[in-house]
């Protein structure tokens, strides 16, 4: 008994293990590589999938998702002779499992290695500015190289990325000094603009304020002439109104002497030829009002000094307001008549 079920148990593993080998479960997005015998049957799609067990065997099971591969800093010489690193970025998607498997040995060194040289070739007619300026020129002919390349493998290279480009330490240097060089020529010219328009807004701050003080000044003088004038006509008119005679003005004018000298700063001051006239005026208006009545001929101006007493002119004529009475009688000593003050 023991033989028979040994022989059962055989049976039921090898047949559990047929069904296994028969039965093939793909996942979506991916395909299988069916051989018999070492050659290619077909492929197997996601899904449940039959084969002949201990005939058929899966080959190779292939992701159909898009992958991304990043590969390391790679050397490249620019037009310009300088050594650059560029790290690049590869996005692919297996279209042909087949073609995948059997085109070509690794498709992934494979783009690799197309990357390293097709970026040489683009970068090798670039100087450094231009390179590191044109990424997007860059990516463009480096995915149009690598799509046309990997066609035939069942690969299409949906994009490619140039993560970083590092140029020398010195020129790194270099650039970050222009750079900053740059910054501080536009915070000169940003800060010299500024005091420009600070200043023409202060000018012309300054220009309004100006004319507007002129206007006030002009306008402030205008209404003070006005005022004099006014005060002038009043004056002027109040005098013809009360007719004023030659004698208050003469008189006027003689109170208003004493202010031309006020002053610690008048060492000279210059009496007018006017001022005869109005002491003749003053002299004639105290001649009629002195003590010896009308016609006396009495005259401030004439005195005479006969032993240190004083002796007034007098006559029977009438004074003529110059002091010189009319002889007519017995007189004192000779009088001298004091010239006129100019």
């Amino acid at each position: 008994m023991q033989p028979i079920i040994i022989v059962l148990i055989i049976l039921v593993v090898l047949v559990f293990i047929a069904l296994v080998k028969t039965i093939q479960v793909i996942p979506q997005a991916s395909a299988a590589i069916v051989e018999r015998f070492g050659r290619y049957t077909r492929t197997l799609n996601a899904g449940l999938n039959i084969v002949v067990p201990f005939i058929d065997s899966i080959r190779n099971r292939i992701d159909l998702r898009e992958q991304v591969v990043p590969f390391p800093p790679q050397p490249v010489i620019t037009q310009d002779n300088l050594v650059v690193n560029i790290d690049t970025v590869i996005y692919y998607q297996v279209t042909d499992a087949r073609a995948a498997t059997y085109e070509v040995a690794s498709y992934i060194q494979a783009i690799e290695q197309l990357t390293v040289t097709t970026l040489r070739n683009i970068i090798g007619g670039m100087d450094l500015e231009r390179t590191l300026t044109s990424r997007e020129e860059i990516n463009a002919a480096l995915r149009g190289v690598l799509d046309e390349a990997t066609g035939k493998w069942g690969i299409r290279v949906n994009r490619v990325e140039l993560k970083a480009i590092e140029p020398p330490t010195s020129i790194q240097d270099s650039m970050e000094k222009q750079m900053r060089a740059d910054r501080d020529k536009r915070a000169s010219i940003l800060q010299a603009e500024g005091v420009r328009q600070s200043e023409i807004l202060r000018a012309e701050g300054e220009k309004q304020s100006s004319i507007l003080r002129a206007e006030g000044d002009a306008k402030a003088a205008a209404l003070r002439a006005e005022g004099e004038a006014q005060a002038i006509r009043t004056v002027f008119e109040s005098i013809h109104a009360g007719d004023a005679d030659q004698k208050l003005l003469a008189y006027q004018y003689l109170q208003m002497l004493p202010k031309l000298a006020e002053g610690d700063a008048n060492k000279l001051w210059i009496v007018p030829s006017e001022i005869g006239d109005a002491l003749k005026g003053l002299s004639g208006a105290m001649g009629n009002f002195g003590p010896m009545g009308a016609g006396s001929g009495f005259n401030p101006q004439d005195t005479g000094k006969d032993n240190g007493t004083t002796v007034n002119g007098s006559g029977n004529g009438t004074g003529n307001g110059n002091g010189h009475g009319n002889p007519g009688g017995k007189t004192g000593p000779d009088r001298r008549e004091q010239p006129p003050i100019d």
